[in-house]
């Protein structure tokens, strides 16, 4: 069995290990030729995510049949942490039951890390179609998040032909952005029909520091009263799909 994954720097794994943490602490990775994927869920059926990360987009990508295996998310992001900004990362499997992490660039280190028995069950992908979709840089998503946040614990998302609104209220008052098309941050807005749902924000905004860092844009699709699909479009990582269920008494 030859697993062997290989990026340019530790970035792509940080954003993934970050992303992955929000929302479990153990996760079953599964390679195959194509690419990584990993699926899960939190425990309380609240949020979900799915990534596929492709072999085309790392340095070295070999897998010559399809293997699962399982980390303690923390432990593994600590080993990460620890790779300087340019150095290159390599995760290999061996047969000693090991997940072995090499970083180098010039310096040289290696770590291994147990695999531990997954009993996690495939997670099927929730059927959804959504009537409004807006695209944001990463940064604006972000900064529209905090915004919110600073008087409220949920954000309600309200699209209309042209314009987008979050909006939060609490025990110490009520915030309210609007975006328009063509306003700095929003790259894209399609609404076929108003909607409007609330969700939680401290999800939202978990997952979205969570891969911050990297840039790129976040694509949020919903329905009135209807789970929120983020699509993080990252470069060198493929697809992170977040899915979050509304809040019922909205």
């Amino acid at each position: 069995m030859v697993f062997v994954a290989k990026t340019k720097s530790p970035d792509e794994w940080k954003a993934v290990a970050s992303a992955i943490s929000t929302l479990v602490d153990e996760a079953t990775f599964e390679a195959t030729a194509e690419g990584i994927s990993f699926r899960g869920m939190d425990p309380s059926h609240i949020a979900l995510i799915d990534i596929f990360w492709p072999a085309a987009a790392f340095e070295k990508y070999e897998c010559d049949s399809a293997v699962k295996f399982g980390i303690r998310v923390d432990e593994f992001s600590k080993l990460v942490k620890r790779a300087d900004k340019k150095d290159t990362v390599e995760i290999l499997l061996s047969d000693d039951s090991m997940l072995h992490v090499r970083m180098q660039n010039g310096y040289k280190r290696e770590y291994k890390t147990r695999l531990i028995e997954s009993s996690a069950s495939s997670t099927p992908l929730p059927k959804l179609n959504f009537n409004s979709k807006a695209v944001l840089s990463a940064v604006a998503f972000d900064k529209v998040l905090s915004d919110v946040q600073v008087v409220s614990e949920f954000i309600s998302l309200e699209s209309k032909s042209g314009r987008i609104n979050f909006a939060g209220k609490g025990d110490s008052g009520e915030a309210s952005v609007t975006l328009e098309a063509g306003n700095e941050g929003l790259e894209e807005l399609a609404v076929k029909e108003d909607s409007k749902a609330t969700y939680s924000l401290d999800y939202l905004s978990k997952i979205t520091k969570a891969v911050i860092a990297m840039g790129g844009s976040v694509a949020a699709e919903y329905s009135s009263k209807m789970p929120l699909r983020l699509e993080f479009k990252i470069a060198n990582v493929g697809r992170i799909h977040f899915y979050l269920a509304p809040r019922v008494q909205d």
